[in-house]
């Protein structure tokens, strides 16, 4: 086991690297100067020049990645040109919104699309396979912002049961684990968990169809081993990759939640990526995707670790 996590180590460093080359890249290939978003129009010659010397922009490009890198590496991901404020706090802020956000709405997915799962597995070509297979189809398809603007329309505008938009009642930008800001959360987690629970119910049911296909559950079954107990293994089976399927749910839901975020103005890394976007604060973008990157590279080998621990068979594959 120490290995085989020895090895998934040394395989994070060069993805590492390539993931930090191409965020630092992307974000210089759109068009525009990120410097005009607080220059004014009539900027003169030299104080756009002082402006470029003073956020680097005036160096070729290596040279530019290699102290944007050092930099990175002593935990300084540079200054928002737009607030003045250090990224690390703006982005530390808005990933863990995002994380709270991210990791109820997949918890949710999670359960309801293993219940499906399960149902749509056990109970093949049945009206019971049809209603859960229909539901998981509709949470893979539907559009989620468009989802988003329905279920304000619905809970917040016309029944008036949940807030409709913010963190808080007190427009601050940090969640609080009470019931003021619990009623928040509902409606963003709730729409953000429809594509994970759609995902994850189709796979858990092609899954648990192919497990009680396979030849040690009639084993099982002429033993004498009781529903319960085939149902214990069939777990056990599936878990790994129904695990799989739910750490890279998370994953994308933290990095892809621009549209939902920005719907329910959740101050998150979507509506901070947002933000960024729209006003070409370069620093402040480069900072988001980096880290939304470096979480998801880990988070990928998290459960890499996990899934070896619930199923050897991968160690020694």
């Amino acid at each position: 086991m120490l290995t085989f996590v020895g090895k998934r180590l040394v395989y994070v460093a060069p993805v590492a690297i390539g993931v930090s080359i191409v965020c630092f890249l992307l974000v210089h290939l759109a068009p525009g100067d990120p410097l005009s978003a607080i220059l004014p129009v009539d900027a003169t010659q030299e104080t756009i020049e002082q402006m470029r010397a003073a956020y680097g922009f005036d160096k070729p490009l290596p040279v530019q990645y290699a102290l944007w890198l050092w930099r990175v590496l002593q935990g300084d991901l540079g200054t928002s040109i737009a607030t003045g404020r250090p990224v690390i706090g703006e982005v530390g802020r808005a990933v863990v919104n995002s994380l709270i956000l991210a990791s109820v709405a997949t918890l949710i997915g999670f359960a309801f699309g293993t219940f499906f799962g399960f149902v749509a597995g056990y109970f093949r070509n049945s009206p019971l396979d049809r209603a859960a297979s229909a539901i998981a189809v509709f949470g893979v398809s539907v559009p989620h912002y468009w989802l988003g603007m329905v279920m304000v329309i619905v809970f917040s505008a016309t029944l008036g049961w949940l807030p409709p938009t913010g963190a808080g009642p007190d427009g601050s930008g940090n969640w609080r684990p009470d019931l003021a800001h619990l009623r928040h959360l509902i409606l963003p987690a709730i729409t953000m968990s429809v594509i994970p629970m759609g995902v994850i119910a189709r796979t858990v049911r092609a899954l648990v169809g192919d497990i009680l296909s396979q030849d040690f559950v009639s084993a099982l079954r002429a033993k004498g081993l009781g529903e319960f107990g085939v149902f214990r293994h069939v777990v056990k089976n599936a878990a790994p990759t129904a695990l799989a399927v739910m750490g890279l749910q998370l994953g994308y839901l933290l990095g892809g939640s621009i549209l939902i975020e920005t719907v329910f103005a959740w101050p998150g890394t979507g509506f901070l990526l947002n933000a960024a976007i729209f006003q070409r604060d370069l620093p402040l973008l480069q900072g988001s995707i980096l880290v939304l990157a470096m979480f998801f590279v880990l988070l990928n080998l998290a459960v890499d670790i996990l899934q070896t621990a619930l199923d050897p068979r991968i160690e020694r594959g």
